[in-house]
């Protein structure tokens, strides 16, 4: 029977050479971060454009309360699918970059009391949310919330789940029934340094990952 695939999401790529071992795999989204208090910050954009994307991996840009006008011209520059927002943007300001055709990925932290029903304005203007860990830093904290909390998440917005996940999680992301769940963001926890990506670690959490069906319901 059909089945949903999860979409991969690697985010906090920074050297050519990485991003290029990568993309042999064929993720489905790969992430760029444009916050220079992040020690995976791009500080050489021109990775982006010598690397060869395949039709099916989108660039992401991260950003943290970042101006419109910057973001765009970023986007622009680089040829960047999909914006994530990872700070203290408004819903009015992700409606804005969804009229200009770009795709909008809101980021939120969720904590042991998270309130879900804060999330309605921004359902207009979000292509997609992304659950993270609160930490001290805006994410790549590499730590994990309790999924459980997950249920009470009830809009149709689909999500990306993020925060301290790593290889050994993969029969409990399978195990996870929400209807919404569309993507897992990988970060810290497949990483040697910094923005540097054990690739060979992402492959083995990808195939796992894919090695069957999550729910026969889903396609």
């Amino acid at each position: 029977m059909p089945y949903r695939k999860l979409k991969i999401k690697v985010c906090g790529m920074k050297y050519t050479e990485n991003i290029d071992e990568l993309l042999v795999l064929q993720p489905d989204y790969v992430g760029f971060i444009f916050y220079d208090k992040s020690p995976r910050f791009l500080t050489t954009p021109w990775a982006v454009f010598s690397s060869t994307f395949l039709i099916g991996t989108r660039k992401v840009g991260v950003f943290v309360d970042e101006q419109v006008v910057n973001i765009l011209q970023k986007s622009t520059d680089l040829g960047l699918e999909v914006v994530q927002l990872h700070g203290h943007e408004s819903p009015q300001m992700c409606s804005e970059l969804r009229d200009t055709g770009l795709e909008v990925m809101k980021a939120f932290r969720v904590g042991d009391n998270f309130d879900f029903e804060q999330l309605r304005d921004y359902t207009v203007g979000c292509d997609y949310f992304l659950f993270d860990a609160s930490g001290p830093n805006p994410g790549g904290n590499g730590i994990r919330f309790d999924w459980n909390n997950l249920q009470n998440y009830r809009f149709d917005v689909p999500f990306f789940l993020s925060g301290g996940i790593d290889v050994e999680h993969v029969e409990e992301i399978k195990a996870i029934r929400h209807p919404q769940l569309y993507g897992i963001d990988l970060n810290s926890k497949f990483e040697t340094q910094p923005g540097l990506k054990d690739v060979a670690r992402v492959r083995q959490f990808v195939e796992a990952l894919r090695a069957e069906p999550i729910h026969p319901s889903y396609k």
